[in-house]
Order: C-alpha cells, then structure tokens, then sequence
C-alpha cells in the first residue's frame, strides 16, 4: 500500500448510518470501492445509488475483494458476526456501536483486534469536535480545579409518536438496550475522555413510553409506519442514571428518545473548584465557561486555540462545523492509524468493550433496583 495512495474502504450496511460513513470515508479521503447491502439486489442498488463501482453479493466476495478498510453499518445484532470475521481474514475494521449486544460479545470483538494486531475503531465521534477537545485540554491544565460534579443529559424525539417504529426497537435486531445504548453510551464515551474519569458504579431506572409500536418497516429514522401490526416493544424509551467515579465524583445523565423539540441534543456540564465547562451537541460551535465572577460563552477559534483544538478545526472560525465534520475527523485519525501512526484520542475497540460494560451495568442496576459496579 503506497503511503499516498487513497485507501481503500468497503461499507457493509446499507441505512442511514451508512450513508454517513459513505460521505465521511470520501471526505477523509478515501476510496470507497465496494457495498454489502443485505442481499445482492440491495447492494446492485446501493452501489449505483452511492457511486460505488463494486456490489458485493456476499461477504465472501467483499473479502476477496480484500479493501484496507471495512466499516460495518448494520444493525446491532449482527456486528459481532461482521466484525469477527473481517479481522479474523486481516482486515481493518471501523464497527458501529454498540459494538456488540453485551459485554462478552464485545470483549471477544477486542481480543481478536488484539490478537491480529489490526486497527479496530468505533465511531465515538463527538471526541471530534473540536471545542470538546479545547474543554479536554482545559481540564488536564488545570483550568478547572479539582471535579466536584458533572451532569447533562442525551435527549432525542424520534420515537415520540407512538405510531413510529424501527428495528431498533426490537431487542432481537438492536439489543436489550435502545436509548441508553444507542445515545446514552456516546454520552457516557464522551464524559469519561473529556474528564478522565471512569465511572465505578451506577443506579439507573428505565422507563418504556409505549408498550406497542407499528412492526417496523423501514430505515431508522423513517417515520410513523401506517396500518402495520403491532408489535410488543422490549427495550427502553429513557433511563435516568446516577454514576459514582474513580474519584468519587457524583455523575447523573438523563437519556431519551421521547424528548419533544430535542433532536440530537448531546449536553454535557463539569463543575470544577475553579470552574465550569458545558457542551452543546446542537451547538458545537461554542462551550460555555463558568467561574465564580461570572461566565462567558466561547466559540470555535477564539482565544489561545489548544493544540487539540487546532488539529481538528477544518474551516476558519465563523464557518459553522458539526458533526460531518466531526465523523471525517475520525475516520482521517482511524485511516492514519491504518498507515501505522497512533493518534491520540482514537476510540478503539476497547472503548466499544467499556461502553458495552456500562451499559450492562446500567441494565442490571434498573431491573435490580439497586448500585451495580462496573467492571
């Protein structure tokens, strides 16, 4: 593989999440080169549909085809397959999360990325904006003293009409948790890398807003499905979770997909002894930074920029970036970690394994009612 060469990329999955890592693969500079949809017909009409010059029939086919860099983009359930059998042929591997539906599974997914020694990444991307990486950068300076709390919320209103489906919301297809580990592990990925901290154990409730919803029919995301059967709904609409760190800090987080007005509204705050920092995923183009004189509101390239900062700022200041920018970034550091450099703040499998763990915990501490560690 020529250092200067684009590298090769093939998507498995055809949703919408695939068509996201389809824009950001091109945007980071890659070549994508092949499709697997979920039959030979469904990757003919991805293929054309997206540019693609190759349709893969099968998985076989993919691997023969043998591409740098395989992303898998399909529901949940079926990732641990994917992702075992890409690295097992020697091949690099971005997974979607969860990385797998449980624990076991995704600590399996890790010791084979171990094992072969190949770059295996999950798209945690809200490292990648830029002003999470400047709050990052302030809190191991210093800046905001020592941590007395952090708290925020993940909120979303997809699933507010009951008459809206998804795969997702069947356990079978998107695991036995949907809220909390669809959006709520990129909240918990996200307060973990920016404070350093690592969450010991949790209480948490979960709450399921509509018993029933329409048997889905569509892609994620699609809208109300008319006239379709019912079908019982076994995973959460939202979770309420207090955490307990390393450091003692207290943590709470509020997740949902019932959040009227809220779409992708990712916020998080840390209360220092010297300060405060709060995120807005709706907003990333500015952090709010508080002191015991007063707050003020920063925006992206203002001030004395953090290296972090820097790196990743893509436009000049005043020229909104957001989360596009944010996947690309991502896959460039997963891509330069193909090519054999080591970027810092890279999620990798292991960061699948412990959000897998989190998540694990927070289920079992809602059925049991009670704190649960985490391992």
């Amino acid at each position: 593989m020529s250092v200067s060469a684009p590298l090769s990329v093939a998507i498995v999955g055809t949703g919408m999440i695939g068509a996201v890592h389809v824009r950001a693969a091109r945007d980071a500079g890659a070549q994508v080169t092949g499709v697997l949809g979920s039959s030979p017909e469904r990757s003919e009409e991805y293929a054309r549909r997206w540019g693609i010059s190759r349709a893969h029939p099968d998985l076989d086919d993919l691997v023969a085809a043998r591409p740098d860099v395989v992303h898998v983009c399909t529901p949940n359930a079926s990732h641990h397959h994917y992702a075992r059998a890409l690295l097992e042929a020697g091949l690099h591997v971005i997974c979607e999360k969860p990385l797998a539906t449980g624990a076991a599974e995704a600590e399996e997914l890790a010791a084979v990325a171990a094992r072969t020694g190949l770059v295996a990444a999950v798209p945690f991307v809200y490292r990648y904006h830029p002003l999470v990486r400047e709050i990052r950068a302030r809190r191991i300076r210093g800046d905001f003293g020592d941590l007395n709390l952090v708290h925020g919320s993940y909120l979303q209103d997809w699933l507010l009409d009951p008459d809206t489906s998804s795969w997702r919301v069947s356990a079978a297809h998107g695991g036995p948790s949907r809220a909390f580990g669809d959006i709520g592990s990129h909240w918990c990925d996200l307060v973990e890398f920016v404070t350093g901290e690592r969450f010991t154990e949790v209480i948490a409730t979960t709450h399921t807003a509509y018993p029933t919803r329409p048997e889905p029919t569509g892609p994620s995301f699609s809208g109300a499905t008319a006239g379709a059967a019912r079908i019982t709904v076994d995973t959460e609409d939202s979770v309420t979770a207090m955490f307990t760190t390393s450091g003692g800090i207290p943590v709470s987080t509020v997740v949902s997909q019932v959040a009227a007005g809220h779409k992708n509204r990712l916020w998080f705050e840390l209360d220092g002894s010297r300060g405060s920092a709060a995120f807005d995923q709706e907003n990333p183009e500015q952090i709010w930074l508080g002191t015991a004189d007063g707050a003020l509101t920063l925006r992206r390239g203002e001030g004395a920029l953090s290296a972090d900062q820097r790196r990743l700022t893509r436009v000049p200041a005043g020229h909104a970036q957001g989360y596009p920018d944010a996947f690309a970034a991502f896959l460039a550091d997963s891509y330069a970690a193909v090519r054999g450099e080591a970027p810092e703040g890279l999620p990798t499998f292991d960061d699948g394994v412990r959000s897998a763990r989190i998540v694990d915990a927070v289920l079992a501490s809602a059925r049991d009612r009670a704190w649960t560690a985490i391992p």
